[in-house]
Parts: C-alpha cells; structure tokens; sequence
C-alpha cells in the first residue's frame, strides 16, 4: 500500500513539474512574438496554454483520488496540498502569458514605441525563475525555493520602471497614450506570472519541513 502511495504521489508531483515546464516553454515563444513581431507563433502560445489547462484537470483528479484512496497524512498530505494549491496559480501563469502574447501581436500591427529592453528581461528572469522553482521542488531545496522568492524582487523592479518610463513617454506626446497603456498591460501581465511562481516557491517550506516560516 505505501509503495503505491508512493508512486501515486511521483505522478502528481512529476505532473505539476511538467505542468510548470508547460508555461516555461511558452515564456520564449511569447518573447518572440512581443519582442520580434513573430505574430505566427501567437497560436503557438494558446495551444501550449490548453496543454496546460488539460494537464491541471488530470492531475487535480489524480490528487483528490488519492486523498479517497490512501487518506495521505503528515509530509505526505502536505504534498498533495503543495500541488492542488499549486495548479491554480500555474494554470493562471498560462493565461497570463497568453495576455502578453496577444498583446504583443496587436503591438506588432504598429511601428514600436520604444525597445522592450525591461520586458525581455522580464521574460528572460521569469524563464529563470521557473527553472529555479521546478529544480527545487524536484530536490526538495528549501533553500532555493526561497531564492526564487527573491528573484521576483527584481521582476518588480523592473515593473516599477516600465510603469515609470512610459507614464513620461505618454506626458511628453498624448498620441503614445493607447500604445503606452498597451505597454503597460503587458509589463502587469508578466508581473503576475511572478507573483504566481512565487505563491508556489513559498509553499515549498511548509511541503518539506512543515514549518511555514522561515
């Protein structure tokens, strides 16, 4: 019985890391529609954000199985926990990501209103923050769960700053103002794709040592 415990809760885990993996895949392919017009791969995007809604079905129907089938205690329940919790923010980091891909497209029909240098690295820190959360979830790292945490520091940084420099590009010329908002949307939607990553990094604590606080 436990052996099958076992392995019913590899699947979960193993299926919410590959559910993460999902939405990492598609931070790049978005990046190259914002940042390189590649209006043709805006479908791409939304097939990868299906993938990641089917695969939040199954595993959310493997984990209440399990809880009816096993009745999973301590470390054990607390896993099944880190991951049920865990589907709605990653499930809602596709959607997010779909957002700044079709916002990315309509920006596309128009020339540039600047270089997107703060949303590339957006998307370039959240890609890292996503392989930093998988790789401590998988190894149980405390440690680097929490510095993934503070890795969404820095994607607020640079957030703070988007917002900044087009709030003056939008006072200097009101014709920037539509594009500006646009803007604006997208550096939000990233934003929240941190703030959802690091919802899951926090909980990676209490899955390992059953403590919430550090």
């Amino acid at each position: 019985m436990r052996e099958a415990l076992e392995n019913d809760l590899r699947t979960v885990l193993n299926g919410a890391l590959n559910m993460l993996g999902t939405v990492e895949r598609m931070l790049p392919v978005a990046g190259a529609v914002l940042l390189h017009e590649r209006v043709e791969r805006l479908e791409e995007v939304r097939a990868l954000d299906r993938e990641v809604d089917a695969q939040e079905a199954q595993i959310e129907a493997e984990c209440l199985r399990i809880i009816a089938l096993h009745q999973p205690v301590a470390r054990d329940l607390r896993l099944v926990a880190l991951v049920l919790k865990s589907l709605s923010d990653i499930e809602r980091m596709g959607d997010y990501v779909v957002h700044v891909a079709e916002d990315g497209a309509e920006l596309a029909q128009q020339p540039a209103l600047k270089r997107y240098v703060n949303l590339a690295r957006m998307l370039e820190r959240l890609g890292e923050m996503s392989h930093n959360l998988r790789t401590a979830i998988a190894e149980r790292d405390v440690t680097r769960a929490e510095t993934t945490v503070q890795m969404d520091d820095e994607v607020d940084d640079l957030y703070e700053q988007i917002q900044r420099e087009l709030v003056t590009y939008m006072l200097e010329d009101p014709r920037h103002i539509s594009k500006a908002l646009m803007l604006m949307r997208v550096g939000r939607s990233l934003e929240r794709v941190g703030d959802h990553m690091e919802n899951v990094a926090e909980r990676v604590r209490y899955w390992v040592t059953g403590q919430r606080e550090a």
